[in-house]
Protein backbone atom coordinates (compact mmCIF):
# COMPACT_ATOMS: atom_id res chain seq x y z
CA UNK A 1 0.00 0.00 0.00
CA UNK A 2 1.59 3.56 -1.42
CA UNK A 3 1.23 6.19 1.92
CA UNK A 4 -0.39 9.40 2.10
CA UNK A 5 0.76 12.28 -0.14
CA UNK A 6 0.39 14.82 2.06
CA UNK A 7 0.69 18.53 0.10
CA UNK A 8 2.55 21.76 0.05
CA UNK A 9 1.23 24.96 0.15
CA UNK A 10 2.08 25.55 -3.19
CA UNK A 11 0.70 22.32 -4.11
CA UNK A 12 -2.91 23.04 -2.55
CA UNK A 13 -2.63 26.53 -4.14
CA UNK A 14 -3.16 24.22 -7.72
CA UNK A 15 -5.52 22.18 -6.75
CA UNK A 16 -7.49 25.19 -5.54
CA UNK A 17 -7.01 26.13 -9.09
CA UNK A 18 -8.31 23.01 -10.37
CA UNK A 19 -10.99 23.14 -7.69
CA UNK A 20 -12.18 26.13 -8.90
CA UNK A 21 -12.57 25.43 -12.47
CA UNK A 22 -14.20 22.05 -11.86
CA UNK A 23 -17.12 23.88 -9.99
CA UNK A 24 -17.09 26.28 -13.10
CA UNK A 25 -17.88 23.44 -15.23
CA UNK A 26 -20.88 22.58 -13.18
CA UNK A 27 -21.77 26.13 -12.91
CA UNK A 28 -22.12 25.94 -17.19
CA UNK A 29 -23.74 22.62 -17.08
CA UNK A 30 -26.62 24.27 -14.72
CA UNK A 31 -27.43 26.32 -17.97
CA UNK A 32 -27.71 23.37 -20.26
CA UNK A 33 -28.80 20.18 -18.40
CA UNK A 34 -32.83 19.89 -19.42
CA UNK A 35 -35.52 17.54 -20.70
CA UNK A 36 -34.48 16.19 -23.82
CA UNK A 37 -30.50 16.49 -23.43
CA UNK A 38 -28.90 13.03 -24.22
CA UNK A 39 -25.99 12.08 -21.78
CA UNK A 40 -23.69 12.05 -24.55
CA UNK A 41 -24.32 15.87 -24.99
CA UNK A 42 -23.56 16.60 -21.41
CA UNK A 43 -20.25 14.79 -22.16
CA UNK A 44 -19.47 16.98 -25.26
CA UNK A 45 -20.73 20.07 -23.60
CA UNK A 46 -18.12 19.38 -21.12
CA UNK A 47 -15.32 18.64 -22.76
CA UNK A 48 -15.39 21.41 -25.12
CA UNK A 49 -15.85 24.10 -21.81
CA UNK A 50 -12.89 21.76 -20.21
CA UNK A 51 -10.64 21.82 -22.90
CA UNK A 52 -11.23 25.18 -25.14
CA UNK A 53 -12.73 28.26 -22.72
CA UNK A 54 -10.69 26.40 -19.27
CA UNK A 55 -7.34 25.24 -21.55
CA UNK A 56 -7.47 22.27 -18.80
CA UNK A 57 -7.59 18.48 -19.13
CA UNK A 58 -10.21 16.35 -18.58
CA UNK A 59 -8.64 13.87 -16.45
CA UNK A 60 -11.39 10.95 -16.87
CA UNK A 61 -10.84 10.37 -20.41
CA UNK A 62 -8.68 7.84 -21.19
CA UNK A 63 -7.86 7.07 -17.40
CA UNK A 64 -8.34 2.98 -17.13
CA UNK A 65 -9.43 2.89 -20.81
CA UNK A 66 -12.77 5.10 -20.09
CA UNK A 67 -13.19 7.05 -23.33
CA UNK A 68 -15.31 9.87 -22.17
CA UNK A 69 -15.01 13.12 -20.02
CA UNK A 70 -17.61 12.12 -17.26
CA UNK A 71 -20.05 9.92 -16.00
CA UNK A 72 -23.82 10.24 -16.15
CA UNK A 73 -25.54 7.71 -13.64
CA UNK A 74 -29.46 7.94 -14.20
CA UNK A 75 -31.87 6.88 -11.84
CA UNK A 76 -30.99 3.26 -10.78
CA UNK A 77 -27.58 3.65 -11.79
CA UNK A 78 -25.50 3.70 -9.25
CA UNK A 79 -21.96 4.68 -10.76
CA UNK A 80 -19.54 5.17 -13.59
CA UNK A 81 -22.88 5.40 -16.11
CA UNK A 82 -21.79 5.15 -19.31
CA UNK A 83 -22.43 9.04 -21.73
CA UNK A 84 -24.64 7.55 -24.73
CA UNK A 85 -26.42 9.00 -27.88
CA UNK A 86 -29.57 6.88 -26.68
CA UNK A 87 -29.98 7.83 -23.58
CA UNK A 88 -32.29 11.02 -23.25
CA UNK A 89 -32.98 12.48 -19.97
CA UNK A 90 -37.39 12.76 -19.05
CA UNK A 91 -39.13 14.68 -16.69
CA UNK A 92 -38.87 12.62 -13.62
CA UNK A 93 -35.37 11.43 -13.98
CA UNK A 94 -32.38 11.61 -11.77
CA UNK A 95 -29.08 12.17 -12.92
CA UNK A 96 -25.43 11.98 -11.01
CA UNK A 97 -22.83 13.96 -13.84
CA UNK A 98 -19.43 13.05 -11.92
CA UNK A 99 -16.26 15.01 -13.56
CA UNK A 100 -12.66 15.18 -12.74
CA UNK A 101 -10.12 17.69 -13.76
CA UNK A 102 -6.31 18.42 -14.09
CA UNK A 103 -4.63 21.85 -14.21
CA UNK A 104 -1.31 22.15 -13.83
CA UNK A 105 -0.50 18.28 -13.29
CA UNK A 106 -2.84 18.46 -10.19
CA UNK A 107 -6.56 16.52 -10.34
CA UNK A 108 -9.96 17.40 -8.53
CA UNK A 109 -13.02 15.48 -8.79
CA UNK A 110 -16.42 16.03 -8.27
CA UNK A 111 -20.40 15.05 -8.93
CA UNK A 112 -23.81 16.87 -8.82
CA UNK A 113 -26.91 15.41 -9.03
CA UNK A 114 -29.74 16.91 -11.05
CA UNK A 115 -33.44 16.64 -10.99
CA UNK A 116 -34.72 16.65 -14.47
CA UNK A 117 -38.25 18.26 -14.81
CA UNK A 118 -40.69 17.62 -12.31
CA UNK A 119 -39.36 14.64 -10.08
CA UNK A 120 -41.29 12.53 -7.31
CA UNK A 121 -41.01 13.54 -3.95
CA UNK A 122 -39.36 10.52 -2.80
CA UNK A 123 -36.62 10.88 -5.81
CA UNK A 124 -36.46 14.28 -4.15
CA UNK A 125 -35.93 13.15 -0.96
CA UNK A 126 -33.19 10.79 -1.96
CA UNK A 127 -31.02 13.33 -3.41
CA UNK A 128 -31.29 15.76 -0.57
CA UNK A 129 -30.76 13.43 2.12
CA UNK A 130 -27.66 12.31 0.15
CA UNK A 131 -26.29 15.42 -0.14
CA UNK A 132 -26.66 15.83 3.76
CA UNK A 133 -24.92 13.40 3.93
CA UNK A 134 -21.95 14.62 1.94
CA UNK A 135 -22.02 17.45 4.25
CA UNK A 136 -22.36 15.36 7.49
CA UNK A 137 -18.85 13.44 6.26
CA UNK A 138 -17.28 16.42 5.40
CA UNK A 139 -17.93 18.42 8.90
CA UNK A 140 -16.31 15.64 10.31
CA UNK A 141 -12.17 16.58 8.67
CA UNK A 142 -10.37 18.15 10.92
CA UNK A 143 -6.34 17.40 11.88
CA UNK A 144 -7.11 15.00 14.75
CA UNK A 145 -9.81 13.61 13.45
CA UNK A 146 -10.42 10.09 11.66
CA UNK A 147 -11.73 8.20 8.46
CA UNK A 148 -14.05 6.56 10.65
CA UNK A 149 -15.76 9.80 11.65
CA UNK A 150 -15.95 10.28 8.15
CA UNK A 151 -17.71 7.48 7.32
CA UNK A 152 -19.69 7.11 10.71
CA UNK A 153 -21.44 10.35 10.05
CA UNK A 154 -22.56 9.81 6.55
CA UNK A 155 -23.75 5.91 7.51
CA UNK A 156 -25.75 7.27 10.62
CA UNK A 157 -27.58 10.04 8.44
CA UNK A 158 -28.31 8.16 5.75
CA UNK A 159 -29.62 5.04 7.77
CA UNK A 160 -31.12 7.04 10.30
CA UNK A 161 -33.35 8.22 7.07
CA UNK A 162 -34.17 4.83 6.03
CA UNK A 163 -31.33 4.77 3.11
CA UNK A 164 -28.58 1.95 2.86
CA UNK A 165 -24.95 3.16 1.71
CA UNK A 166 -23.19 1.22 -1.26
CA UNK A 167 -20.01 -0.10 0.23
CA UNK A 168 -18.24 -1.37 -2.49
CA UNK A 169 -16.93 1.92 -3.85
CA UNK A 170 -15.43 4.57 -2.12
CA UNK A 171 -13.63 7.93 -1.96
CA UNK A 172 -9.86 8.41 -2.23
CA UNK A 173 -6.49 10.34 -2.06
CA UNK A 174 -5.55 13.02 -4.85
CA UNK A 175 -3.60 15.18 -6.66
CA UNK A 176 -1.06 14.51 -9.52
CA UNK A 177 -2.71 11.19 -9.69
CA UNK A 178 -6.44 10.58 -9.41
CA UNK A 179 -6.47 7.84 -6.86
CA UNK A 180 -4.27 8.06 -4.49
CA UNK A 181 -4.36 6.49 -0.78
CA UNK A 182 -6.38 6.74 1.29
CA UNK A 183 -9.40 4.83 0.74
CA UNK A 184 -12.27 6.80 2.56
CA UNK A 185 -15.05 4.65 3.71
CA UNK A 186 -18.95 6.15 3.86
CA UNK A 187 -19.57 4.13 6.66
CA UNK A 188 -17.64 3.70 9.61
CA UNK A 189 -16.69 3.77 13.62
CA UNK A 190 -15.82 6.80 15.21
CA UNK A 191 -12.25 6.87 15.86
CA UNK A 192 -10.97 4.59 13.87
CA UNK A 193 -8.93 4.38 10.36
CA UNK A 194 -6.15 6.70 9.67
CA UNK A 195 -6.04 9.84 11.50
CA UNK A 196 -6.40 12.97 9.50
CA UNK A 197 -3.44 15.21 9.13
CA UNK A 198 -3.06 18.68 7.76
CA UNK A 199 -2.38 18.75 3.77
CA UNK A 200 -4.13 15.64 3.61
CA UNK A 201 -6.27 15.95 0.03
CA UNK A 202 -9.32 13.18 -0.57
CA UNK A 203 -12.53 13.23 -1.94
CA UNK A 204 -16.08 12.20 -0.17
CA UNK A 205 -18.47 10.84 -2.51
CA UNK A 206 -21.38 8.50 -0.95
CA UNK A 207 -23.44 6.32 -2.79
CA UNK A 208 -26.51 5.99 -1.15
CA UNK A 209 -29.58 3.63 -2.39
CA UNK A 210 -32.93 4.24 -1.59
CA UNK A 211 -33.09 0.54 -1.08
CA UNK A 212 -30.43 -2.61 -0.08
CA UNK A 213 -27.16 -1.72 -0.73
CA UNK A 214 -26.47 -4.38 -3.04
CA UNK A 215 -24.89 -3.41 -6.53
CA UNK A 216 -24.44 -5.37 -9.97
CA UNK A 217 -21.87 -4.58 -12.84
CA UNK A 218 -23.26 -4.50 -15.90
CA UNK A 219 -21.74 -5.93 -18.72
CA UNK A 220 -20.36 -3.22 -20.32
CA UNK A 221 -17.74 -3.66 -17.52
CA UNK A 222 -18.41 -0.26 -16.25
CA UNK A 223 -21.80 0.71 -15.49
CA UNK A 224 -23.20 -0.20 -11.71
CA UNK A 225 -26.73 -0.49 -10.78
CA UNK A 226 -28.84 -1.00 -7.80
CA UNK A 227 -29.31 -4.70 -7.77
CA UNK A 228 -33.43 -4.32 -7.10
CA UNK A 229 -33.04 -1.27 -9.54
CA UNK A 230 -34.29 1.13 -7.07
CA UNK A 231 -32.97 4.68 -7.14
CA UNK A 232 -29.57 5.72 -6.02
CA UNK A 233 -27.76 9.04 -5.45
CA UNK A 234 -24.42 10.52 -4.93
CA UNK A 235 -22.59 13.95 -4.57
CA UNK A 236 -19.25 14.29 -3.85
CA UNK A 237 -16.28 17.10 -3.52
CA UNK A 238 -12.75 17.00 -3.22
CA UNK A 239 -11.59 18.43 0.29
CA UNK A 240 -8.32 19.24 2.11
CA UNK A 241 -7.41 19.03 6.05
CA UNK A 242 -6.71 22.68 6.79
CA UNK A 243 -4.94 23.62 10.33
CA UNK A 244 -8.38 24.06 11.83
CA UNK A 245 -10.69 22.52 9.82
CA UNK A 246 -11.46 21.14 6.28
CA UNK A 247 -11.54 23.41 2.54
CA UNK A 248 -14.19 22.53 0.54
CA UNK A 249 -11.80 22.73 -2.89
CA UNK A 250 -14.55 22.49 -5.85
CA UNK A 251 -17.62 24.24 -3.86
CA UNK A 252 -20.06 25.52 -6.09
CA UNK A 253 -21.32 29.50 -6.08
CA UNK A 254 -24.53 27.87 -4.81
CA UNK A 255 -23.07 26.43 -1.83
CA UNK A 256 -21.02 29.54 -0.69
CA UNK A 257 -21.84 29.80 3.51
CA UNK A 258 -22.24 25.88 3.65
CA UNK A 259 -18.45 25.64 4.50
CA UNK A 260 -17.46 25.78 7.61
CA UNK A 261 -19.11 24.15 10.98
Amino acid sequence: MSEIVIKTSDELALLRESGRLLASVFSWLDTQIEVGCTTMHINQLAEHFITETLEARPASKGQYGFPFVLNTSVNHVVCHGIPSETTTLKSGDIVNVDITLEKNGFITDSSKMYMIGEVSPFAQRLVNKTYEALWAGIRQVKPGATLGDIGHAIQRHAEGNGYSVVRDYCGHGIGKQMHEEPQVLHYGTPNKGAVLKEGMVFTIEPMINQGKAKVKVKRDGWTVVTADRKLSAQWEHTVAVTADGVEVLTLRDEEDGLQGP
